[in-house]
Parts: structure tokens; sequence; C-alpha cells
């Protein structure tokens, strides 16, 4: 046997062979990850390139800082080499791959000091962004500033605002906490900004599409889009109540996304009714698109991050907040309730943060508080019909919608009085 402080075993000590090879194989996994993106795409340093330079990342740092940085100098040698070639013979600079090369180096250096997390989420973003080079561009050519103010904005509430809001409760009552508060802005504005992002990037491929995006923004908004241009045909309308179904789903999925992210303990109670109601939608919409064909349609909806809207978001959030402690407090479960559904009159989504919010601070119980987001998101879903009676002239598909739109009333409220009655 070797002695302990032989060089061999100091090496077994120092270079754990189970943890080196993990190491490696995670080096040599992003490196294909993204060379296999760039071999795809036609580039000159492609899979093996990507590979071997994670690799030469980890293999660096495992014999220290120096040796990191004589290989990062190599490696930025091959990329100078690499652009002299392009220009050369294509007239251009290989700026992203040689941005990609010179990350994938850092990543594999990462994986060498033990950081896995890093650099796998790394290259799997640095590869998404990459393999979306057309959705990108065609996303930033039509990009409004409006719109680029609308991410700044995003980022205003969220990096600066909330920082400075009071954790605490500013009123004897206990009713408002400032930051606390804000946070549901944050999660409200950041989900619509993101499926607004989406409907842009994709919503002009199917009016399905279209629709279930933009109900996650705004279903009420949406389903209106959706119906106005729609005339007298059979097919067309097949294929609008489909959409604007698809909208009523999307309101119950964003509304459950709430409740899980605010308030994780309170979705049991409101995943079952909300999935129901969900999955006989989705069988109406096969039902309805069954012999229809979508169209390409495109949804103009208002920006979901603006300080009008961000302001009015929490005010409203605030009211239904105060109005729903109040009810609870005062009027008990009834109240509670009550409340709910004249909130989901207005926003299923403020009242869904309002309800998750309360639980969050021990003020009501996380099946009541779910129970009270079924009932908003049915209210919400109900308050749609009034509003499309009276702006779209279509007495079939309006007659179709109500009929489909009562019976997922129905089959949610049954299935949470199902619920209660299990628990009981």
């Amino acid at each position: 046997m070797e002695a302990l402080g032989s060089p061999a075993a100091m090496i077994v000590a120092r270079f754990p062979p189970a943890e080196v090879a993990a190491k490696i194989a995670v080096s040599l996994g992003i490196g294909l990850l993204v060379g296999i993106e760039r071999e795809w795409s036609n580039k000159d340093l492609g899979a093996r390139t990507f590979a071997l330079t994670a690799l030469l990342g980890t293999t660096a740092a495992l014999f220290g800082s120096a040796m990191v940085i004589a290989s990062m100098v190599g490696v930025f040698l091959i990329v100078v080499a690499a652009n002299a070639r392009a220009v050369l013979v294509d007239r251009s600079l290989e700026a992203t791959t040689s941005t990609a090369l010179l990350v994938i180096f850092v990543l594999g250096a990462l994986a060498g000091q033990g950081h896995l997390f890093t650099p796998v989420a790394a290259a799997i973003l640095m590869t998404m962004l990459l393999a979306w080079k057309g959705e990108l561009r065609r996303f930033a050519g039509g990009l409004k500033p409006e719109e680029i103010r609308s991410a700044v904005l995003l980022g205003l509430i969220g990096l600066v605002v909330y920082p400075i809001l009071p954790n605490r409760f500013i009123d004897r009552w206990e009713l408002i906490n400032p930051r606390e508060a804000w946070i549901t802005v944050i999660i409200i504005a950041g989900i619509a900004f993101v499926n607004y992002v989406l409907l842009k990037m994709y919503g002009t491929r199917g009016i399905y599409l279209s629709g279930f995006l933009g109900g996650f923004v705004n279903s009420s908004a949406a389903a209106l889009e959706l119906a106005r241009p729609v005339g007298a045909g059979s097919t067309a309308s097949g294929v609008a109540l489909s959409a604007m179904l698809l909208t009523i789903i999307a309101m119950f999925v964003r509304n459950l996304v709430i409740l899980a992210l605010l308030s994780p303990t309170a979705v049991a109670t409101a995943a079952g009714p909300l999935l129901v109601m969900a999955a006989v939608a989705l069988a109406f919409v096969r039902r309805a698109s069954k012999h229809d064909e979508a169209g390409r349609t495109e949804l103009h909806l208002e920006l979901p991050v603006s300080l009008k809207r961000v302001l009015s978001f929490a005010a409203l959030f605030l009211v239904i907040q105060v109005l729903c402690t109040l009810g609870q407090r005062y009027l008990g479960k009834i109240g509670f309730l009550g409340i709910s559904v004249l909130g989901g009159l207005v926003s299923s989504a403020s009242t869904s943060a309002a309800a998750a919010n309360m639980v969050g601070h021990r003020q009501m119980q996380p099946a009541l508080a779910s129970e009270g987001v079924v009932l908003a998101s049915v209210a919400s879903a109900l308050i749609n019909l009034p509003i499309l009676y009276r702006s779209v002239k279509n007495p079939a598909l309006l007659k179709r919608l109500t009929r489909y739109t009562v019976i997922l009333a129905a089959i949610g409220i049954a299935v949470l009085v199902l619920q209660e009655y299990i628990r009981r």
C-alpha cells in the first residue's frame, strides 16, 4: 500500500476521482450543448471546439488561478484568429460566436471550481438566446418606445421602489404593509409583461395562441378583441368561441399561479375546481374547433406595465385586500366570500393576490382563501358575458359562449362544495 504522504495519495486527495469526473461531465455537457447549436447554425467554431474549451476551463480551474489566466489568453487568441479568418473570407466578424466561446470557457472554469448549478443554468440560457436569433430580431425590430418604457418601469418598481418601502404595517388596524403589497404588484406586473412579450413574439401564428396568451394579460380585453372582427359565419364563430374559451382557461391558470407564488399552502383547495373547469373548457374548445381552422390574428392589448396601470392595480389591490380583511374579521367566512365575488367582477388577479397575501400574514386559513380565489375566477368568467353582449353583434356566438360559461361556473362551484363536504 502507498503511504498516506506519498505523491500519489496527495494527488488523489487533491483531485478526488468522483468529484473530478462530475466536473468534467458537466463541462463537456454544457460545451456540447452550446457547440451543437453553433454547429447547427453553420459556424466555424462548433461542437468540438466548444466542448474542448469548456473542458480547458475546468482542468485549468483544478490547477489554480494562474492556469486559468494563461488558458484564457489561449482562448482569446483562438477568438482573434477566428475573427481574422472571418474578416478575410466573409468580410464579417463572428462577434456572437466569439463571445459564446469566452463565456463557455468561464462556465467550464466555474464547473472546475465546483459551481455546478451556475454553469448549467447559464449554458441553457445562452443556448436559448443563440437559438432564438430570428425571434429576438423580429421582436426587437418591432419594439415601440412605449414598450421599452414599460420594461424600464418594471425594473423600476422591482429594483428601486421595492427596497425603499417600509416592511411593516403602517396603520394601527394592521391592514396595509407597503412592501408586502408591492411584492404582489411586482409579481402580477411581471406575469403580465412576460405574456405580453410572448404574445408579441408568437401571437400572430394562430388565434388560439393569441387567445391563451391574451387571457394571461387580461381575459376580458382579449375576449373582446377576439370577438369584435367575427361576422355571422359559423366557421369564424367556432374559431372565435374556441379562442374566447382559451382566454378563460388562461385566467384560471393565471390565478392558480398567483396563488402558488404567494401562498403555496392554499393551492391544494383551489387547484381542484380551477383545473376541472379548465379541463372541461378544453373539451368545449375541442368541440367548437373540431371542423374549424384557426386563422392568423393579432391582439392589440394595452401595455401591461405602465405607470397608470401599476398605480391602478396597486390601489385596487389595496382596496380589495382591506375589504377582504375587514370582511373576514367582522363578517366571517360569508363576508370574505361575498367580497371575493365582487372583487372578481373587477379583477380576479387582484382578488387572488389579496387572498393569498392574507394567508401569508396568517390572517386567514388557506382553504378559505382558495375558495375566495375560485369564486373570484368564476365571477370574472361570468362578467365577460355582459361586456361581450354590449359590443359583439353575433347572437349565435354569444349564445354558445353563455351556455359554456354557465356550465363551467356551475361545475366549479359544484366541485368547491363537494370538497367542502368531504373535508367535513
